[in-house]
């Protein structure tokens, strides 16, 4: 559907909201029309762009959340699970209590790996699990230049598979990968000096 499309669908649940005697407020349907001129100016990227959970939050909540996803990513936990066993148990979350009180569920739910992109480096990604849907570059087995004839392709693919070997006083993590089609390919120094060719899959 394309912005235009969007545009014209939601004037027509505006009339339909009226005539059902629901009437949105001149607000909301500005709000709305405002998400629409967005994808508009950034079609490239869609919805999913202009929508990051991330965004919504202060630069303090910001930084006290990032510190608590590392710290869980470090300690080997999942900070998604680590969050709703706090909720579920009546815990205090510490640092992070916030989302709970101001955000809650609807937005944890949201939050998607690949929205960490925007506002961490490499060394600070999300780690990977098995069953992670990420994509990968072509560059992996073919010689691509972002400026030459043969362009990056990205082809979606499942973890099957995640290893940190220690390579003296350092570690690398290789990561095997399967495509839709069965093919299985593995990734050497996934973090390392591969983190260039993969990205976290936009659903």
């Amino acid at each position: 559907m394309t912005p235009d499309e969007i545009k014209a669908a939601l004037q027509a649940a505006f009339k339909s909201c009226d005539a059902a005697s629901c009437p949105l407020t001149d607000t909301q349907k500005q709000i709305l029309l405002q998400v629409v001129e967005k994808i508009q100016g950034n079609s490239k990227f869609g919805v999913l762009e202009i929508a990051n959970p991330l965004d919504e939050l202060t630069s303090e909540e910001l930084t006290a959340f990032l510190q608590f996803v590392r710290t869980q990513e470090a300690e080997d936990k999942i900070w998604k699970t680590k969050l709703l066993n706090d909720w579920l148990h009546e815990n205090d979350s510490g640092e992070v209590q916030f989302i709970r009180e101001r955000y809650g569920v609807q937005w944890l739910n949201r939050v998607q790996p690949y929205h960490f992109e925007k506002y961490t480096y490499s060394e600070d990604a999300l780690r990977l699990r098995v069953g992670d849907r990420i994509e990968i570059s072509n560059a992996l087995w073919e010689w691509v230049q972002d400026d030459g004839p043969c362009k990056r392709e990205w082809y979606s693919c499942v973890v099957l598979q995640v290893d940190e070997m220690k390579n003296g006083d350092d570690f690398v993590s290789n990561c095997v990968v399967r495509f839709h089609n069965g093919a299985e390919y593995e990734i050497q120094g996934i973090y390392e000096w591969n983190r260039y060719n993969w990205r976290w899959l936009k659903n």
